[in-house]
C-alpha cells in the first residue's frame, strides 16, 4: 500500500512490482502517464495495481484504506470509486450477504487513455476466484469503449453481474447479460439477488409513502422564501448519486461535480439554487484533511447555508469505517444544533436528511451514529438514494 506523494509513486510502485507484489496506490496528484505505465508493467507481471488514488479494497475480508467492516460472502466488487464501494459492501452486509473481495482501481482507470485496465484484471481474477459467485462493478461514467470492454469482459466470466455506471449510458449493458442498475441501493438489491438465485428487483423507488407526515410537517415549519437544497457531502459517489436523483424530479442541480457547465459552481464555497458539493474533491482538500477524517470543514459549511434564507433542506452524507473519523455523526449533529440555532434566530427553521454508510460492525457503530443524528432532530435514512429521494419530494412542495 503506496502513500507517499504524486510524483514518488513511479519509483516506490516499480519496485514493488517488480519485486512481484501487487500494490494499492492511495496517493493522488500521479500523472495520468505513470498510471499508465505502472498498469502496463502490472499486467505484464500478472499483478494488480490499485490506484492512483485509491481509496477503498477489501481483499480477502481485510479492509485497506477507508473500508467498512462487512461480512465475507459470495459478491466480488470492482469499483472505480470509493465510497461507491462502501456503499454497496455496507448494503449488501445489510442485506445478509457479504463480500468476497472489493477492488478499487481509482477515478481514471475507465478513461479512454487508461483503458479500464485495472478494472479488467479484476474482473478477470474475480472470475477465476471460487469464492466469487456474483460480480458488481461500480464506475462514474466510463468511455464508451472502455465500458464496452468492461462489460464484455464480465460476460465471459459466465458469472451474474450487476453493472451501476452513475450518470452513465444503461443502455449499453443490454444484450451482455450484465444487469444495469440505476442507483447504488439498487446494485446492492440486485447482486444479493443473483447471489441467492433470484431474478433482481426491476424499477427505481420514489418517495415511500410512510415520508408524508414527514415531509409535511417539514415544509410546514418553513418561512417564505425557504427553497433550496443543500447537499453537502464527504463521498464523492454520493454526491454524484444525489446529483442524479435531485436531477431527475427537480431544474436545475448545480454542483462542483456537474458536467454541464451552467452547472458547474464557479466558486465551490458558495452554493446557487438547489446546490450538491463534493467536499472531499481536491479544491477543497489541498492542505487540508479529506472530511470523512476531518469534518471540521463540512461543518463550516452547515452553519453558512443555515445562514441563507434560501436554504431549505440540508442533505448529508456520514461515512464510517477504517479511517473515517471517530465520531463522524455527532461531530455533524452538534453543527446541526447551531445550525438549527442560527436559523431560528432569523425566524426560519432547517430541515436536514442524512444518510449513514456503515455497518454495526465499524469501529463508529452504525446505531450509535443513527441516535446522535436522530438526537438533533435529523430525518435519518437507510440509504444516500432515499435520503435524496425525499429532499427531492420535500422541495418539489415548496418550490
Amino acid at each position: 500500500l503506496i502513500s507517499v506523494p504524486g510524483p514518488y509513486v513511479r519509483r516506490e510502485a516499480e519496485a514493488a512490482l517488480n519485486a512481484g507484489l501487487h500494490c494499492m496506490v492511495f496517493s493522488d496528484n500521479v500523472s495520468v502517464e505513470d498510471e499508465i505505465r505502472l498498469k502496463r508493467l502490472a499486467d505484464e507481471k500478472g499483478l494488480l495495481l490499485m490506484g492512483p488514488d485509491c481509496g477503498t479494497a477489501l481483499i480477502g475480508g481485510k479492509a485497506l484504506a477507508f473500508a467498512n467492516v462487512v461480512s465475507t460472502g459470495p459478491v466480488g466488487i470492482v469499483g472505480a470509486s470509493g465510497t461507491g464501494i462502501q456503499a454497496v459492501s455496507v448494503l449488501i452486509d445489510r442485506l445478509g450477504s457479504g463480500v468476497s473481495h472489493a477492488i478499487g482501481t481509482g477515478g481514471r482507470d475507465l478513461s479512454r487513455a487508461v483503458g479500464g485496465r485495472t478494472m479488467l484484471r479484476g474482473i478477470r481474477m474475480l472470475g477465476e476466484d471460487e469464492a466469487t459467485k456474483v460480480l458488481l462493478l461500480v464506475s462514474k461514467p466510463p468511455d464508451p469503449e472502455v465500458m464496452k470492454r468492461v462489460l464484455e469482459a464480465a460476460s465471459e466470466t459466465g458469472k451474474p453481474a450487476v453493472g451501476i455506471f452513475l450518470g452513465g449510458d444503461a443502455d449499453a449493458a443490454a444484450g451482455t447479460g450484465v444487469h444495469a442498475a440505476g442507483n447504488l441501493e439498487e446494485a446492492a438489491r440486485a447482486a444479493v439477488a443473483l447471489a441467492c438465485g433470484e431474478r433482481p428487483p426491476s424499477g427505481g423507488a420514489e418517495a415511500a409513502a410512510e415520508w408524508t407526515p414527514w415531509i409535511e410537517e417539514e415544509r410546514c415549519r418553513l418561512a417564505p422564501g425557504q427553497r433550496f437544497i443543500r447537499g453537502l457531502f464527504s463521498g464523492g459517489t454520493l454526491c454524484d448519486e444525489a446529483m442524479l436523483i435531485l436531477g431527475e424530479r427537480l431544474e436545475r442541480i448545480h454542483s462542483n461535480l456537474a458536467l454541464e457547465e451552467s452547472l458547474r459552481l464557479a466558486d465551490p464555497n458558495r452554493s446557487v439554487g438547489h446546490t450538491v458539493v463534493d467536499l472531499g474533491e481536491d479544491f477543497f482538500t489541498r492542505g487540508r484533511p479529506h472530511p470523512m477524517i476531518d469534518p471540521g470543514m463540512r461543518n463550516e459549511r452547515i452553519l453558512r447555508e443555515a445562514g441563507d434564507p434560501e436554504t431549505a433542506v440540508l442533505l448529508l452524507d456520514v461515512v464510517l469505517g477504517h479511517g473515517a473519523h471517530e465520531d463522524p455523526a455527532g461531530s455533524a449533529a452538534a453543527a446541526v444544533r447551531e445550525a438549527v440555532k442560527i436559523a431560528a434566530k432569523a425566524g426560519r427553521a432547517l430541515a436536514v436528511a442524512a444518510s449513514v454508510c456503515g455497518t454495526e460492525g465499524d469501529p463508529q457503530t452504525l446505531s450509535v451514529q443513527e441516535a446522535a443524528l436522530r438526537g438533533a432532530g435529523v430525518r435519518v435514512f437507510p440509504t444516500n438514494a432515499q435520503a435524496a429521494r425525499f429532499s427531492a419530494a420535500l422541495a418539489g412542495m415548496i418550490a
